[in-house]
């Protein structure tokens, strides 16, 4: 076979060169029922390199099929087709010949999954869609719609019996179908009438996004550290041991008749221990 896997990369990286690589591809023979289980016997018993291209090479017309009837995305088809091709490596070490089942049957699944995956990372900046029904909605939705515009309530009920998901879920990708993405700011040389209408200027932050916020934060929390650190130090063994078993212990609080049992003195005399420690640590760390 004188065509390679390097020809096939080279033609579809070839910019604006997609329709050379649909020349390409179906020029490549299609293989017979028993050259196919020939070649998937010996990849799946053997590891032929050399069975797995040509059963690749001889299927990349379907992918380019398929990876075309998604240009509706506005993704570039090379991008399509090359995912899609992802798709059918993956279903051609996963084929099994004596399952009496075409690779082209088992492949579909494969090289749509790939090209799924590449069109919702892809399509929008936000992701658009996360769970199993947002999925099949986002795919399914815009060819369920009988006309233009919103779907009325029949429509919207319609479409979540056909599709197995809730009309919730119908009537909310169709919210996030309908609106484009937007850009968070405005250039700084924006007029201020158009900056207010973006997102940066009415959206609410954390109180504390602010990088300055953050580094006083940690800051002050280092310092009190060092604080705390320096003043237990001037506590005698007893009182420092109590206030850390109180409250600074990993494993939980220690009780006040657990300490009591501990120092062989009354719960009322580890309380007040524990208060005037408190108090000196109070004092030393303003």
């Amino acid at each position: 076979m004188t065509t390679t896997v390097a020809q096939y990369n080279l033609a579809l990286a070839s910019v604006g060169n997609v329709d050379s690589y649909t020349n390409l591809v179906h020029s490549t023979p299609m293989l017979t029922a028993e050259e196919e289980y020939d070649l998937a016997t010996r990849l799946q018993q053997n590891g032929d390199v050399d069975a797995a291209q040509r059963l690749i090479l001889s299927h990349l017309r379907f992918v380019n099929r398929i990876a075309k009837g998604y240009s509706g995305y506005g993704l570039p088809v090379a991008d399509l087709v090359q995912e899609g091709n992802i798709g059918l490596m993956k279903a051609v070490k996963r084929f099994d010949p004596d399952k009496g089942v075409r690779l082209v049957s088992f492949a579909v699944h494969w090289i749509r999954a790939e090209i799924h995956e590449y069109v919702i990372r892809n399509w929008r900046i936000v992701k658009i869609a996360t769970t199993k029904a947002q999925r099949k909605l986002f795919f399914n939705l815009r060819s369920a719609k009988k006309r233009l515009g919103w779907l009325n309530p029949e429509e919207v009920e319609a479409v979540a019996a056909d599709l197995g998901v809730t009309p919730d879920n119908v009537m909310d990708m169709e919210r996030r179908l309908a609106q484009p993405d937007t850009s968070f700011d405005l250039p700084t040389d924006a007029d201020d009438e158009d900056y207010s209408f973006s997102p940066a200027a009415y959206l609410e932050g954390p109180e504390n996004a602010d990088p300055s916020i953050q580094l006083e934060q940690v800051d002050y929390a280092d310092d009190q550290h060092h604080k705390l650190v320096e003043a237990l130090e001037t506590l005698d063994e007893r009182s420092r041991d109590i206030v850390s078993q109180r409250w600074l212990n990993d494993d939980g609080k220690s009780t006040l008749h657990t300490l009591a049992d501990q120092y062989q003195v009354s719960a009322e005399r580890i309380r007040q221990i524990e208060n005037n420690a408190m108090k000196k640590l109070k004092h030393l760390m303003v």
